[in-house]
């Protein structure tokens, strides 16, 4: 069996113990692919320390999470843009659009997403969007930006039915986490009725743990979980489940 975790910030803990001891419970449950998405300039160093540190397991994207597009995103933006002239990465993320936290960035929020869709397409890599709040706003940004050349993951996906038949059409693949097993989320009602060749499996370590470590700090090991309950919902084994969804993320990232 090969579970990936499209989505970890297990780099948080870069250069720990921490870290080697998590990635080690990863590999003892079959968690042999991670994907790392950068937030801002700061975190672009423990990314690829962490890529660095495990070649054949780690895979970093590059980003400006929408909660760090503040007053300077324009000079974020240019140091992000210089490190993707000189590191190998696998996704422009995570980027998107966040109105929980500050509804007063949204302009700017689309701004930079605009601008890293932009690189996205130049580049032929996916993104990886993060959405809270927002699926309004996303999607008519989407529909102003669809070609062929966007897609990507609609990461943590939370909405309707209807949102991810929308997001699928668009080109995109749905990220599901933790959320699928909290019982009055409603999320596990969505995910039944969505084919597997659309969904890709995520953790985003260290927020969001999913059933029974809910409300701890979450780690990548914890996919399993995610893995058996999609399984259980679509009743096959976490075997099919591992074999699609990292299928899927093959198709997505091109390794």
């Amino acid at each position: 069996m090969l579970l990936t975790d499209t989505h970890t910030h297990i780099y948080y803990h870069a250069g720990t113990t921490k870290l080697q001891e998590n990635l080690q419970r990863c590999f003892d449950n079959d968690i042999q692919r991670l994907f790392l998405p950068n937030v801002n300039s700061a975190s672009i160093k423990p990314v690829f320390d962490t890529a660095a540190a495990y070649p054949d397991h780690c895979f970093p994207m590059l980003g400006l999470h929408p909660c760090d597009v503040k007053e300077n995103y324009v000079e974020e933006l240019e140091i992000i843009r210089k490190r993707l002239e000189t590191y190998k990465v696998y996704a422009i993320g995570e980027i998107g659009l966040d109105l929980y936290w500050d509804k007063s960035t949204l302009e700017i929020q689309k701004k930079a997403f605009r601008t890293q869709v932009q690189w996205a397409k130049e580049l032929s890599l996916p993104i990886d969007i993060h959405c809270r709040e927002a699926f309004t706003e996303l999607f008519e940004l989407l529909e102003e930006l669809h070609d062929d050349k966007l897609f990507g993951i609609l990461h943590c996906f939370t909405g309707s039915l209807e949102q991810a038949n929308r997001a699928i059409e668009l080109g995109f693949a749905l990220g599901i986490g933790g959320v699928v097993t909290f019982k009055k989320a409603g999320l596990d009602q969505v995910v039944k009725e969505i084919d597997l060749k659309h969904i890709v499996l995520e953790t985003d370590a260290p927020y969001l743990a999913p059933v029974p470590f809910r409300g701890k700090e979450n780690e990548s090991s914890y996919l399993t979980y995610i893995a058996q309950k999609v399984a259980d919902l679509h009743q096959i084994s976490i075997e099919k489940v591992a074999e699609i969804t990292t299928e899927n993320s093959k198709r997505i990232f091109g390794i």
